[in-house]
């Protein structure tokens, strides 16, 4: 099965068969919403509302690690996250698809590890035997290899699907987390900007963190809204964020379509691995 993390109404695309909605509570409390367990050419996709249906929760408040850990509790190990970024790399325009490979990671108050030693939750209604499984109980300290954070199996789906969709995309992007809700200084942009940052965002992380935590196969597709503060030189709206997912809403759906349903049965990746040689 694939999960699905995004905005509301996603799932509502012709040819999808809505199958069930899931209500999960995990030792970290609720999910952002409901679990949509859609079906796809006998195979299941499952959404979950980023920020809730009716956009509830901004970035900093998301509960992530319910969140993703409810996925885990449906026997989930596929991820892919949809989010809005800004542009800062000159070469990216309104409108354009990113796949992100690498991270720099700016948010300050979230909490971005299932593993916290002694105080570490365990969660008893989770039916899995593995090495997440065994270091929860132990109470273990954990330190996972985030080298290379996104699963290059998914990553390389998503440029075949884009590529079969003639979509315009960007590939091996770097994406600047920071904690929002505010958006960003245009001297915080250039900063980003030095340092290496394709596109800016505030979902990502930890997010991808927390699915690398638990062995998870994860990947992210970004559109771009807008150009960074400080680009254009204008003032930086919701309004122009919004407007453009509206946009690309079909082209989105679209993708979702191809990439699940073009999804490799064997992957040739260190995702299952994560954990190996991590725990102190």
């Amino acid at each position: 099965m694939l999960g699905v993390i995004g905005g509301s109404g996603l799932y509502q695309i012709e040819g999808l068969k809505l199958v069930d909605e899931v209500e999960i509570e995990t030792p970290w409390g609720k999910p952002s919403d409901k679990y949509i367990i859609t079906e796809y050419k006998n195979k299941k996709i499952v959404f979950l509302p980023r920020h809730g249906k009716g956009h509830l929760y901004p970035p900093h408040q998301i509960n992530y690690r319910a969140n993703i850990w409810g996925f885990r509790r449906l026997k989930i190990n596929k991820i892919l996250s949809i989010s809005a970024v800004g542009g800062i790399n000159p070469l990216l325009n309104p409108g354009d698809f990113v796949i992100s490979s690498q991270f720099l990671d700016f948010t300050k108050t979230r909490p971005s590890t299932f593993f916290e030693g002694i105080n570490t939750k365990v969660d008893i209604n989770d039916k899995i035997d593995d090495l997440v499984s065994i270091y929860m109980k132990n109470g273990s300290v954990v330190h996972i290899d985030v080298s290379d954070p996104f699963c290059p199996v998914l990553r390389k789906q998503l440029e075949n699907s884009l590529n079969t969709l003639g979509f315009r995309y960007h590939k091996n992007a770097v994406y600047a987390a920071t904690e929002g809700p505010r958006l960003e200084t245009s001297a915080e942009i250039k900063a980003l900007s030095l340092l290496g940052a394709d596109i800016v965002g505030m979902t990502l992380v930890p997010e991808v963190v927390l699915a690398k935590e638990i062995n998870m196969h994860f990947a992210s597709v970004s559109v771009v809204t807008n150009l960074a503060a400080g680009i254009k030189g204008e003032k930086l709206t919701s309004e122009e964020v919004i407007e453009m997912m509206e946009k690309k809403n079909e082209d989105i759906k679209k993708l979702i379509l191809d990439f699940a349903g073009n999804l490799p049965d064997r992957y040739d990746c260190d995702c299952p691995f994560s954990l190996e040689g991590a725990a102190i």
